[in-house]
């Protein structure tokens, strides 16, 4: 529990196991209708057998895993924009060729000790909209031609945020949005499904918290008409 960071209670466990249940839901969801937003999710720092950074039960890849089981897909995207690398669903993929993992954060965040993502961008601490922006936008084309996923699961963690508690980037509200819009825009056009999660973000005001996460829908308002 201590490496969990959380004090346990029926109250955790419940919200987790309904948690971890909502982005199984929104992958259901995403491969009926195109796309799902599931406003939880994305504890990518759970691993196989024990959890950690806030991170009970890997939801992502646990869900990723349902989907392929029960044969609604061959293979999965996970692509994972929280500012912490997700250290857990690397693990948890390694030598996995269905469930591909791309963790996009700040090399200097936590985890100190990184795991192997199929792939790892790393940013430096302080880069801001633009060099984020333009990553992005390198990235995701080669990754949809180079696996042609049946599904991809979109971890639109707000971390990233310039005055995030947690995190060490410098996205402004409007880099956010037009991070989703990106990552979605590019799932729109190749005409493949995604289901999103909010996952992480860290701030004392709750209003600009919810800013921040909004912009997801946002994006999916505009595109998804």
């Amino acid at each position: 529990m201590r490496r969990i960071g959380f004090p346990w209670s029926e109250h955790l466990l419940a919200r987790t196991l309904h948690s971890v249940a909502g982005t199984e839901l929104a992958a259901r969801k995403a491969l009926e209708h195109g796309i799902a937003l599931h406003i939880s999710g994305g504890y990518h720092h759970a691993h196989q057998n024990f959890g950690s950074g806030y991170c009970i039960f890997n939801d992502l890849v646990y869900s990723a895993r349902r989907m392929i089981n029960q044969g609604l897909a061959d293979k999965i995207l996970i692509i994972d924009c929280d500012v912490h690398q997700g250290d857990g669903t690397a693990t948890m993929t390694a030598g996995d060729a269905n469930i591909i993992s791309c963790s996009i954060h700040c090399r200097q965040n936590f985890p100190a000790r990184k795991a192997d993502s199929h792939y790892d961008i790393e940013l430096e601490k302080g880069a801001a909209d633009d060099e984020y922006l333009s990553t992005l936008e390198q990235i995701l084309p080669l990754l949809l031609l180079t696996h042609r996923p049946d599904l991809i699961l979109y971890d639109a963690g707000v971390d990233v945020h310039a005055e995030d508690e947690l995190g060490l980037l410098q996205l402004s509200l409007e880099g956010i949005f037009k991070r989703d819009m990106s990552v979605l825009r590019h799932a729109r056009d190749a005409a493949i499904p995604i289901a999103c999660v909010t996952g992480g973000g860290y701030c004392k005001d709750p209003l600009q918290l919810t800013f921040r996460h909004s912009q997801l829908f946002r994006a999916a308002t505009k595109l998804y008409r």
